[in-house]
């Protein structure tokens, strides 16, 4: 199944309506979908190099938006979103995490851990369910996801931008190795620096 749909998603890439189906699919990977946008936007970037920009504009804003809607659907549909979360295998780790919220480590952990899920392979909609389920800080959310998405599609965009194909068989051999690795980096340099500003307050 998530083969056929990696190929649909490829195929839209060169629609004459590519755009568009970026949107709704940057949208759904967000919130339920398992195909994640970067399968469109290499391929896109690639036959319409001057409009790079464009393309990492619409899968930042509408991830974001799907990730708002995700964020809605945990905190209305309990269910269905706990279904999603199930799906994925990590309700024992939202459970955990939404115990320890009332912490301010908690709190800071859970922006750590919801930014690693936008910049890096991990299920991006299962932390958008999620923060919604266990009531985290909505601007927080919106402001921790505009940053994640927004860094990793501009990212992918850009490389594939300046090296097209190459591009595309290194993220094929060390895309998810790669985005965990800078994301994990991102996020102990955000650590350190708070601790050093807690440390000198």
């Amino acid at each position: 199944m998530f083969r056929t749909l990696y190929l649909k998603c490829l195929n839209l890439a060169s629609h004459k309506n590519s755009n568009f189906f970026l949107g709704i699919v940057s949208f759904a990977e967000s919130s339920f979908f398992p195909i994640p946008p970067d399968v469109m936007i290499i391929p896109m970037v690639i036959a319409k190099k001057i409009k790079y920009i464009k393309i990492f504009i619409i899968a930042s804003i509408f991830s974001v938006l799907g990730g708002i809607f995700g964020y809605m659907l945990g905190a209305i549909f309990f269910d269905m979103a706990m279904g999603v979360i199930e799906f994925y295998g990590y309700e024992n780790k939202v459970s955990a995490l939404k115990n320890s919220l009332t912490l301010e480590e908690g709190f800071l952990a859970w922006l750590g851990v919801l930014f690693l899920a936008g910049f890096t392979p991990l299920p991006y909609k299962v932390f958008t369910i999620a923060s919604g389920l266990i009531g985290f800080n909505f601007l927080g959310f919106i402001l921790v996801s505009l940053i994640s998405r927004s860094l990793r599609f501009f990212i992918i965009a850009y490389l594939s931008y300046r090296f097209g194909h190459l591009f595309t068989q290194f993220m094929s051999k060390y895309g998810s190795k790669w985005f965990t690795i800078v994301g994990i980096l991102l996020v102990l340099i955000f650590v350190i620096i708070y601790l050093i500003h807690k440390f000198n307050a």
